[in-house]
């Protein structure tokens, strides 16, 4: 590894381990609501996602695992992956106290290879997750190698359109297309305010780096979508306009604010 990459997960190591032990107490993740019955998983991802009866499948940078429950609760053979093991932990936790059968790998993305050797039918992945990560290509091919022939990627991420912008969106801080590595400082998180100020290293990815990466793979792009709302009011200028849907005041439906791709591996 280089210094650099060194450098990046040692400090983004430290922050989801201190954010896992946070969010596990939080009202945003509600585990107490969550062991009861209730689905993580939002509308969107639900509308896309494929019958998942039986389904190997991959989740990837699954924080504390409460995303690959939900999906193991709809009849999914779920291994989920993340770079915490503070989080990884709880994850096993959750699974045991549920009664699942979710697997749960303790590793970062681009050493998955080596951790596990197995192929899924679905790779999973959701909100703020690539923002973590330097190289989309190096990624697309963790992807690859994970996948079935036939199987599919499911991305449902945050628009890299809003990375650009200061939280109150009053002006633009950082460029659309990737620059290379973004070091800031959390005073909280998007969980619980009062977690610990820590710094942390990410990165902006435009569309067509994204989308680039995973047919530089040989993935075919079966579906793109935008979405002028987020189900998650993470940006102190959004608020709800409908139910599970913020959007941000005074712009209400004039900008994208989540995106989903779909890729299959051909046969």
């Amino acid at each position: 590894m280089t210094k650099r990459t060194v450098e990046y997960l040692e400090l983004n190591r430290k922050l989801w381990n201190a954010w896992a032990r946070a969010h596990v107490k939080s009202e945003f993740y509600d585990v107490e609501g969550f062991l009861a019955g209730r689905s993580s998983l939002q509308d969107i991802e639900l509308a896309l996602l494929p019958p998942l009866e039986g389904t190997s499948l991959l989740h990837l940078q699954c924080h504390f695992g409460q995303d690959s429950l939900s999906l193991a609760r709809m009849g999914a053979r779920v291994t989920g992956v993340d770079l915490s093991d503070e989080a990884i932990g709880i994850a096993r936790e959750l699974n045991d106290r549920m009664g699942l059968d979710a697997r749960f790998v303790n590793c970062d993305l681009y050493s998955l290879p080596d951790h596990l050797d197995e192929k899924f039918g679905l790779v999973f992945s959701s909100y703020g997750t690539i923002t973590w990560l330097p190289d989309l290509d190096r990624w697309a091919g963790v992807v690859k190698n994970a996948l079935t022939p036939g199987g599919t990627l499911l991305l449902v991420e945050f628009h890299p359109f809003v990375w650009m912008y200061d939280p109150n969106f009053t002006e633009i801080e950082y460029p659309y297309f990737n620059r290379g590595p973004i070091r800031e400082t959390a005073e909280g998180s998007y969980g619980d305010a009062r977690a610990e100020t820590m710094d942390f290293i990410g990165f902006n990815h435009s569309l067509s780096e994204t989308i680039g990466a995973l047919l530089r793979q040989g993935l075919q792009l079966t579906r793109f979508e935008e979405y002028d709302y987020s189900p998650y009011n993470i940006f102190p200028v959004l608020h709800e306009t409908a139910p599970g849907r913020y959007q941000i005041r005074g712009m209400e439906g004039k900008l994208p604010l989540v995106y989903a791709i779909e890729c299959r591996l051909p046969r």
